[in-house]
């Protein structure tokens, strides 16, 4: 089980993945239901067919392959990530875990292994939430989270509801349901990431043991005013949306840091209209991402932004919508696997460290209702979601070699 076979096949993946982006040159940027999205889906059907897995694509999107175990029925283990990206963002974010998964697949079959149950390589769609706002479209429809009525209504900044962009893409939005797997069906879901983090790459630690991801609630929120002439309107006769709106965004970052445990709040979007130079503005969008491994801080944090947009609206006379995009509760990683990992580490003499997620995965949907674990691999300088975002391929190598000694534990 030479570290360099594994990184070189791994290596080779991630290199030929990295080109299906819409902006060569700055970054990965592969959203859902686009060109992008399915040419690397099929790029990963081909290997996971080499790789000598049972393929299939489901009704939402997802790919999967299948190492048949003795007794399908039995639940499986199910290892693997996201290739969706943010827009410029980096080459190893979600799409390495899938690499990571087939590989762990490759070392099963090159085994002669036959293991008792199934062990499926996924590859989800849209676990970020770029283009509709939303997030983990894919692993929610495979626990049964998302239907028609739910496509119909996210729409990306194009107008472009994800029912009209899986039509566009060759996928048929009234049969998503299907995407749904029985209850009971998947044993173990395990997922490999970078970190998106300085801390390992910080303190030169090989691996990190995820025992916990954080909540997320996401929000858009609109304030409405009238749009009135900037030079000739009075300051106390407007309803400026903007006047309102920056008022609340002001202070949700402080609030976020009043918790003191890690919570944090961004506000990464802000658009207004009609948006010129000389007009007070009609309207005001912003965006709020609230993230902490304690759920009752973030609800705090969302009803103090509804308070403040109570207050500040009133005060001009207008109005606003706080529209719910996301919300979900932090979870508490499987102890079993993660003790089995860090048995696997000092096996190997690799170095770890436990350490929570601050960022959310498919890892975090799916760890809700199914025994779930993760494992983190360095990011240089802690940069992710950028073009300059990097990992060593021998740490994937290294991940893959953990997560297959786990996989085979619950597999036999």
């Amino acid at each position: 089980m030479a570290v360099a076979e594994k990184t070189g096949r791994i290596a080779k993946d991630l290199e030929c993945l990295k080109k299906f982006t819409a902006t060569p040159g700055e970054g990965c940027t592969r959203l859902p239901f686009t060109k992008e999205s399915r040419d690397a889906v099929n790029y990963l059907k081909t290997v996971m067919e080499e790789a000598g897995l049972q393929v299939q694509e489901d009704a939402a999107g997802n790919v999967f392959g299948i190492l048949e175990g003795e007794d399908p029925d039995l639940p499986c283990v199910m290892m693997g990530s996201h290739y969706d990206s943010v827009v410029n963002g980096g080459d190893f974010d979600g799409i390495a875990g899938i690499v990571c998964a087939i590989e762990v697949a490759r070392e099963l079959k090159s085994k002669n292994l036959t293991p008792k149950r199934n062990f499926v390589v996924v590859g989800f769609c849209d676990e970020e939430g770029m283009r509709f706002g939303t997030g983990y479209f894919g692993s929610g429809a495979m626990l049964g989270n998302r239907n028609a009525e739910y496509c119909r209504k996210y729409k990306d900044t194009d107008g472009i509801s994800i029912y009209d962009a899986m039509k566009e893409y060759g996928l048929d939005p009234e049969r998503v349901e299907e995407a749904r797997w029985p209850i009971g069906s998947i044993g173990y879901f395990l997922e490999t990431h970078i970190e998106q983090g300085p801390v390992l790459d910080a303190e030169g630690i090989e691996l990190g043991l995820v025992d916990c991801i954080v909540g997320i609630q996401r929000y858009m929120v609109t304030v409405h005013g009238r749009s009135d002439h900037a030079g000739t309107t009075p300051m106390d006769m407007r309803k400026d949306a903007v006047d309102a709106a920056s008022k609340v965004i002001s202070k949700i970052a402080d609030w976020a840091r009043e918790k003191a445990d890690g919570t944090v709040a961004t506000v990464g979007y802000i658009n207004t209209v009609p948006g010129g130079m000389n007009i007070v503005a009609e309207e005001c969008q912003f965006t709020v991402d609230i993230r902490s491994r304690n759920n009752e801080h973030i609800n705090d944090i969302a009803k103090r932004i509804r308070a403040a947009l109570d207050r500040e609206v009133k005060a001009i006379g207008g109005s606003y919508e706080m529209d719910n995009k996301l919300t979900i509760t932090s979870v508490n990683l499987s102890k079993e696997m993660l003790k089995t990992m860090e048995e696997s580490c000092r096996k190997h003499g690799f170095s770890y460290e436990y350490l929570p997620s601050g960022a959310g995965h498919d890892a975090l949907e799916i760890g809700q209702v199914i025994p779930t674990v993760m494992l983190f691999v360095p990011s240089k300088d802690g940069r992710s979601h950028c073009p300059v975002e990097f990992t060593k391929f021998s740490d994937f190598a290294k991940a893959s070699i953990i997560m297959e000694e786990l996989a085979i534990k619950l597999l036999v």
